[in-house]
């Protein structure tokens, strides 16, 4: 299956890497295969839960295939939300410095140190694991990380990502497989449809693309939509703005998307007569919807607000 040719972004390619890192031969070994991420669900006396979005990976080519996209290299100390049974762990292990684990489950976190030393015995001592909800990591053990590389569960993946960019400034840049409708919204641009909360939130951090898409074929359970690979590359921050100011500047513009942001921001700025002036000093129409800004002209709308108040 592959990406489709007309995306929702054209911020980054969705081409193969060609960072020389991302071009070494990995190791011959073995990773987990669907026989074998069944035997040990069986034997731990696993059920994937939808309460923690799991669904694991049980296509060995699909994860070499996402730390290749990723650019990891052995340089990087890589954080994976996640991580379940260890399919992709083992493929970063492949290729990284180190893996740090954040795993909410606490049977799969402490299993997941076994499986490592069991399938690559020579890299046991690269990986960490944080038995935690990546929501609530603040702290991490180990080096700090230069890439994020998941999985992300499903019902949380948007959060997740963007507390781990806010939270982690050390991260260079990620590479997160997501359900694909989450993933066209990430990388959407404005002016798309599926632009919204998500791609104006993920731009201030960071470049974001689509990298491909993955077939639901390839998960067990077998989810009920496919999944698609978001690439991002950190950015500099926009300046003139708090996050915080401007986030919530987005929230407001987006929870009426239908209205003008003359409108849209009155309840946010105090009155739409002062939305309106701030949207006319940050040169913006006020008839213009939140959908047609980028996260640069949300910082200049608060930017202004934040002089008249």
């Amino acid at each position: 299956m592959t990406c489709p040719s007309s995306g929702p972004s054209d911020k980054l390619s969705d081409t193969e890497p060609t960072d020389p890192r991302a071009e070494q031969d990995a190791p011959a070994a073995e990773l987990l295969g669907a026989g074998r991420i069944r035997e040990i669900a069986g034997r731990l006396g696993i059920r994937p839960t939808k309460q923690w979005g799991q669904n694991f990976v049980v296509d060995a080519n699909t994860v070499r295939r996402i730390v290749r996209l990723a650019q990891v290299g052995p340089q990087d100390t890589v954080v994976e939300i996640g991580p379940g049974l260890g399919s992709l762990t083992l493929a970063i292990l492949e290729r990284a410095e180190g893996v740090t684990a954040v795993e909410i489950d606490p049977v799969l976190a402490g299993e997941l140190p076994r499986t490592v030393a069991g399938v690559m015995a020579e890299r046991a001592d690269r990986l960490r694991v944080l038995h935690a909800d990546a929501l609530t990591v603040r702290e991490l053990p180990g080096p700090a990380p230069t890439a994020l590389v998941a999985n992300l569960p499903y019902n949380v993946s948007v959060p997740v990502l963007l507390t781990f960019l806010e939270r982690f400034p050390s991260i260079e840049r990620a590479l997160v497989m997501v359900q694909m409708e989450v993933a066209e919204r990430l990388a959407a641009s404005p002016g798309n449809k599926a632009y919204g909360v998500p791609s104006v939130k993920a731009s201030w951090y960071a470049e974001v693309g689509l990298a491909g898409s993955v077939p639901r074929s390839i998960f067990w359970p077998v989810p009920n939509v496919d999944s698609g690979l978001v690439r991002l590359v950190r950015r500099q921050e926009p300046v003139g703005a708090e996050r915080a100011d401007v986030f919530a500047c987005v929230d407001a513009a987006f929870a009426q998307r239908r209205k003008t942001l003359r409108a849209a921001l009155s309840g946010w700025a105090g009155g739409a007569d002062r939305a309106e002036a701030a949207l006319v000093e940050a040169g913006i129409d006020p008839r213009t919807r939140g959908e047609q800004l980028r996260v640069e002209d949300f910082t200049r709308v608060v930017a202004a607000w934040n002089r008249q108040r």
